[in-house]
């Protein structure tokens, strides 16, 4: 079983540096059974959304865990969900934690993160949206009413997901309770070095997905795992590719969400903390040329009304 290294986030909270990711395809019969193989490897920490529709087979397989004594307690597991952009209001925010928790099947959360500062129709169940459906987040509102769910004890910390330097500094301006997390697309294809250097001089811990360039979706692309530059360091390690651009992302002080349903693959994930890159090899993977997978465009449209959230980040 691998053993996953802690980072102590700045209210003295402890989370482990990698966790499983949940956002699939190919639906909850698939889900449930790689929570409990996941915890069986060792992740003691899994991500999640309500948009992701995946919290009911996560909180199933955690109770699977629990049953088989994988775990003994659901203080052990540490998990991350959002809030979908149609409970983006400061009338829904309430609602949408405890659709969360209900679907969970636990009493509270760990890190709940504002998923993206959007605000969709709550109807909205296809993509693209259409442009009327889409509008501006009333992030004070939204914000004071997150501050709220943790005061009540619905979740440990609150934190944010897809936010720049710019919307931070907007947040921070009035939060009573500043985000712990940021957590954005990071890989050794897309560096966000300004973002992570704000986050850092904020207190703000920056939590990395798609760090192997969301391979296997519609929206990703294989351009890291089939780099040439971090398939020969692979080789000579005896790494896999995946392997060595998880460890350049770790290396770089963030934590990691990286999602396999395949067991073998998802216990060489968390295989990377015994070793480490030499500086010649991290300098290679550095210089690779900067390539986004994830473009929101692909789901919210071209529309002006909304923020640009790919050139902001």
């Amino acid at each position: 079983m691998g053993v996953v290294p802690m980072v102590t986030l700045s209210n003295g909270q402890l989370m482990p540096v990698i966790g499983m990711g949940t956002m699939s395809m190919v639906g909850p019969e698939a889900t449930k059974p790689a929570v409990v193989e996941a915890v069986r490897a060792g992740y003691r920490h899994f991500d999640t959304a309500y948009s992701y529709r995946s919290e009911k087979a996560l909180g199933e397989g955690i109770q699977e865990a629990l049953e088989l004594g994988l775990i003994e307690s659901r203080d052990e597991v540490f998990i991350t969900t959002k809030l979908a952009c149609g409970f983006a209001d400061p009338s829904l925010v309430l609602d949408g934690i405890k659709a969360s928790l209900r679907n969970l099947g636990m009493e509270y959360v760990d890190m709940y993160l504002i998923h993206i500062p959007l605000k969709l129709n709550p109807q909205v169940r296809k993509v693209p949206v259409a442009k009327e459906d889409i509008s501006q987040i009333d992030l004070k509102g939204v914000w004071d009413k997150m501050e709220f769910c943790q005061n009540l004890g619905l979740t440990k910390a609150i934190g944010v997901s897809n936010f720049s330097p710019k919307r931070l500094q907007q947040l921070l301006s009035f939060a009573k309770i500043p985000p712990l997390l940021n957590q954005v697309e990071m890989s050794p294809l897309w560096h966000q070095d300004k973002l992570r250097e704000f986050c850092k001089a904020n207190d703000i811990h920056v939590t990395a997905y798609s760090p192997l360039g969301a391979v296997g979706t519609h929206w990703g692309h294989n351009k890291v795992v089939d780099s040439d530059v971090i398939t020969q360091i692979a080789n000579a390690k005896g790494k896999t590719s995946a392997q060595i651009a998880l460890r350049w992302v770790y290396e770089q002080g963030v934590s990691i969400v990286a999602k396999s349903f395949d067991k073998e693959r998802m216990r060489k994930n968390i295989d990377i903390f015994d070793w480490s890159l030499s500086e010649d090899e991290s300098a290679k993977i550095g210089q690779l040329p900067q390539y986004k997978a994830v473009v929101f465009a692909n789901v919210y449209g071209q529309h002006d009304v909304v923020l640009d959230l790919d050139a902001e980040l």
